[in-house]
């Protein structure tokens, strides 16, 4: 009798253990355009910019990998925020010398906009991978050979591609929030902010249910953003969005560590389709609502 009762208990014990918790969610934050990424308010400079958004970074322990495009690094302010970026422990990657469209671009043309700005890559990134490589305006190419032959390129030289698969256009709020402090409309810059923080969150909502239905599961996902004054000003109440929806910033290497980014990390394999072309096929492509109008009618 006494063992019975023994074994149900240990049966009740069992039945009462809680399952095993799942992995949280990934998100790798990326930044391109460094180092100026304009217009910018008055008196605010691309080092402010930078050094703000690195701030803001190292303060929340989150990695990121930015994206150089080296035409810019045109005096020692702009290199010493390239220098600011990697003395804080971030990766610097190519976004191209010039950020052209690779589709209006020959081949030859593409090869030597990405090894242009190489050596200051290079001197910059000491014992650091920085051969990753972020297609400017997110244009792999005009056709599927010219997709091919870029990727055949970018094998060469070593690269691998930092995929995207979410974004929520920081960018489209970069004129507005410099013209709103011109004129020093406090109502119209608290108006940006709320719209980038609801972009961000409804962006967020789209983009993982978009994976779910492209890969039937979780997938880390890669952001994108830029280094604008808003974005910097804002980095820290981002961060504080993805922590309280339950994710974990990663680096981007951890994040394409995942198999469904096989086909941006080795080049050797057929180009891959993208997440909102696999949600497509396979279900309904969520959306974010578009928020341009309010941004482009901001302080105007």
């Amino acid at each position: 009798m006494k063992r019975a009762v023994l074994v149900w208990a240990a049966m009740l014990l069992c039945g009462a253990a809680p399952a095993p918790k799942a992995p949280a969610p990934q998100i790798a934050i990326t930044i391109d355009d460094l180092p100026v990424h304009a217009p910018y308010p008055p008196g605010v400079t691309p080092l402010a910019v930078n050094r703000q958004m690195i701030v803001a970074l190292k303060a929340a322990h989150v990695p990121a990998t930015a994206f150089v495009n080296a035409v810019n690094v045109k005096d020692a302010d702009t290199m010493q925020a390239l220098r600011d970026w990697r003395s804080a422990g971030f990766v610097l990657g190519n976004h191209t010398w010039s950020h052209p469209h690779l589709s209006e671009m020959t081949i030859p043309q593409f090869e030597t906009e990405l090894t242009r700005g190489e050596p200051i890559l290079s001197k910059l990134g000491g014992n650091i991978d920085w051969r990753w490589f972020r297609y400017p305006f997110l244009d792999e190419g005009r056709d599927e050979a010219q997709r091919v032959a870029a990727r055949q390129v970018l094998a060469r030289h070593g690269y691998r591609v930092a995929a995207v698969t979410m974004s929520f256009s920081d960018w489209a709020f970069t004129g507005a929030y410099a013209r709103c402090n011109a004129t020093g409309n406090a109502a119209g810059v608290a108006a940006l902010e709320r719209i980038y923080l609801n972009a961000a969150r409804e962006n967020l909502a789209a983009s993982a249910t978009n994976v779910r239905e492209a890969y039937g599961r979780d997938v880390p996902l890669v952001l994108l953003m830029h280094v604008s004054a808003l974005s910097a000003h804002m980095m820290p109440q981002v961060i504080r969005l993805y922590r309280e929806a339950g994710y974990r910033l990663v680096s981007l290497p951890e994040a394409e560590s995942d198999p469904a980014y096989a086909g941006y990390t080795n080049l050797a394999l057929p180009p891959p389709q993208s997440v909102e072309e696999l949600a497509r096929v396979k279900g309904t492509l969520a959306t974010a609502p578009d928020h341009t109008a309010e941004i482009n009618a901001a302080c105007t």
